[in-house]
């Protein structure tokens, strides 16, 4: 079987929240894949409960795509500490870790739940697990402990895009 990369990463080490590149990948014809760790809360220690990380999710979804170009996907880990954040080309984590910021800045602050996607039965396959109040509190504990662009020393960023 492959090793998974992320399955190698000694949990008791990182210090989140944090962004990690995990990877980049060149396809055959030359085009870079990025793969991050958009970690939330610390391993092992917190889980976000599944209700306001799938809003987060789904908020996530848009508000990183409007603040960094060549987002593909951003996705839940299942532990639900945080996400895999999938870009074309290469990012710096400081740009990762500043559009986080933003968008968590926004999630804390004005959104309503208008600004949540895809919450009813036909554009969401468990509609029904949602909640605003969960993903603002986590977004603003996260933010008050600060986002990293490091996984190991704490380099918080102050910028947010």
């Amino acid at each position: 079987m492959a090793k998974v990369e992320s399955f190698t990463l000694d949990h008791t080490k990182v210090k989140a929240p944090y962004v990690r590149l995990i990877t980049v990948e060149t396809g055959k014809k030359g085009d870079e894949i990025s793969n991050f760790d958009l970690r939330l809360v610390q391993p092992n220690e917190n889980a976000i409960p599944t209700a306001g990380l799938h809003t987060i999710e789904h908020m996530l979804a848009g508000l990183l795509r409007d603040r960094m170009s060549g987002v593909i996907d951003c996705s839940p880990f299942g532990c639900r500490t945080g996400f895999h954040l999938i870009t074309w080309g290469e990012h710096s984590t400081t740009e990762v870790a500043e559009a986080l910021k933003g968008s968590l800045e926004f999630i804390a602050g004005p959104a309503t739940w208008d600004d949540v996607q895809g919450t009813d039965i036909t554009s969401c396959g468990n509609y029904r697990d949602h909640s605003l109040f969960s993903a603002k509190e986590w977004a603003k504990k996260i933010l008050a402990e600060g986002i990293s662009s490091d996984p190991f020393d704490r380099k918080v960023v102050t910028k947010s895009l």
